[in-house]
């Protein structure tokens, strides 16, 4: 074999091949083990909503892997596909003809050819003349490395906005031990206090009693940060009035809870994202500057979705301007305050500005490792600075903010989510119903069953209502099995089958 041509695996000596063989295996094994033992954490500290999304991970993953494995093995089937010369027109290149000779395309060209016959083996099919290949090797190559880096930059973003909005999130837990004062004349006056300053913070102004400036105020007030003390006991105790729990309550609990739920449910590259990075991919031709539009979108729904969430706070707080007495009693939370009377909506967007982030991020790195820091993509190497700066920015005060400030104020809806109690709880529910089940057809014990109810659907449940109004000096995340049966027992009616 003559110097400088590729070998095959029979030229290769065994100590090479094993050595690689070794490195790869090492990396992934620790990769494996670390998400399994990190799973296993979870589930010994019952957190099934989070154990959920690691699976997520895991899905998301594999499917990049059969994705990498499909295209690794179909590769040279695609790049024999012939389609006439006539369909490739420039007009729907990533970069112009003039980009490709400033460039020197035609040696770079070359040299991943070579890179790509190199590791796919060369191919002795040529198309007939008039004809080329649908996708070349080089092509194929650079698309598997995209979709590589795109997978895990997702996953990274993914795994930032949970860490920075869980440490948002704690910060809270102050809040809710000073709610629980043992003087009950100290936690009335207190309660009165805060709550009065929460009124002045949102319905004070002029503008707020305009239909129309009320916005521009709720987009300044999103820069001022994510949410204060007033707001969250006002918030906790409208929240707990509306759904007919005791004072105890640990709110906070169930604010995490939620979040771990909401978390689990939007991670992972949905159908929908990964067909709107198809179109982005299919629009990206050389003169549209389709990235550099789409640098903005983030930017634009953060603002809205954190100027909407300030006007849900700021109609609560304006319904009860003249109203007497503690304010949370007041609080009239409900569906019809969000667009389209779902509350979800902000969530989907959310999860779309993380997407949108990752993606402009994977798109950076690949021109820089497939193209170069002078191809046509980094023309304007400022702009790319800048979309870049701006990118990671909002994605930090979207995981700070306006995250957290979701998980709190889509709770200000007409329905609560099952995580309203929690996860011992429900198994203890679902084991005494699976018992009861057993000796009686009662409907009314077939409702115990499921706790994804709302309020306005069955306003006195037995699950939670039977708990609010016997168990009114403990909160239910610390029910235990054994009084979770005792308590919902005294409210069935004498079982008739067995007088």
């Amino acid at each position: 074999m003559g110097e400088g041509e590729p070998r095959s695996l029979a030229e290769t000596p065994t100590w090479s091949v094993a050595t690689v063989m070794t490195g790869m295996v090492a990396v992934c094994f620790i990769v494996e083990r670390s998400i399994y033992r990190f799973g296993k954490w979870l589930k010994k500290t019952k957190r099934k909503a989070m154990l959920a999304a690691l699976e997520k991970v895991r899905e998301e993953l594999m499917l990049l892997g059969l994705i990498s494995l499909i295209l690794s093995q179909t590769s040279r089937w695609i790049s024999e596909i012939c389609v006439p010369s006539s369909v490739f027109t420039s007009q729907f290149y990533i970069c112009s003809e003039n980009d490709f000779d400033e460039l020197g395309g035609g040696d770079v060209l070359v040299n991943q050819t070579q890179l790509a016959k190199s590791i796919f083996g060369s191919s002795t099919h040529t198309c007939s003349e008039g004809h080329e290949s649908f996708v070349s090797l080089e092509g194929l190559e650079q698309l598997h490395r995209f979709l590589f880096v795109l997978g895990i930059t997702h996953v990274l973003y993914s795994f930032v906005t949970v860490v920075l909005s869980m440490i948002k999130i704690y910060s809270w837990r102050k809040w809710e031990h000073q709610a629980h004062p043992q003087d009950l004349q100290a936690r009335r006056s207190r309660m009165m206090r805060r709550q009065s300053t929460f009124v002045f913070h949102h319905a004070s102004h002029p503008w707020s009693k305009n239909k129309i400036l009320i916005w521009m105020l709720c987009f300044i007030r999103q820069f001022k940060g994510s949410i204060a003390r007033s707001d969250y006991m006002a918030l906790r105790l409208g929240f707990i009035t509306n759904h007919k729990l005791p004072h105890t309550y640990d709110f906070h609990k169930y604010i995490v809870r939620s979040m771990e739920d909401d978390y689990s449910g939007t991670i992972g590259i949905s159908w929908p994202l990964w067909a709107f990075a198809i179109v982005c991919i299919f629009v990206n031709i050389h003169g549209l500057n389709i990235y550099f539009w789409l640098s903005f979108l983030p930017v634009i729904l953060v603002m809205l979705v954190g100027t909407e969430l300030q006007h849900v706070v700021a109609q609560l707080a304006l319904e009860v301007v003249e109203a007497v007495g503690p304010v949370g009693t007041h609080l009239k939370p409900r569906d019809d305050l969000f667009w389209f009377k779902k509350p979800e909506i902000l969530l989907w967007l959310i999860q779309f500005i993380s997407f949108q982030n990752a993606f402009e991020m994977a798109t950076f790195i690949w021109s820089m490792w497939q193209l170069g820091a002078h191809s046509c993509l980094m023309k304007n190497q400022f702009l790319v600075i800048v979309r870049i700066i701006c990118g990671i920015l909002v994605q930090f005060w979207c995981s700070y903010s306006t995250l957290p400030l979701n998980v709190i104020i889509t709770q200000m809806g007409s329905k609560f989510k099952k995580s309203l109690v929690s996860e011992n709880v429900r198994e203890s529910l679902h084991k005494w119903c699976k018992r009861v089940r057993q000796k009686t057809q009662y409907a009314r014990s077939l409702s115990v069953c499921s706790l994804d109810f709302t309020v306005d659907e069955f306003e006195e449940t037995l699950t939670v209502g039977t708990l609010s109004r016997t168990v009114s000096t403990n909160s239910l995340d610390d029910l235990g099995e054994n009084e979770t049966e005792a308590v919902v027992t005294d409210e069935l009616p004498p079982d008739k089958t067995n007088p």
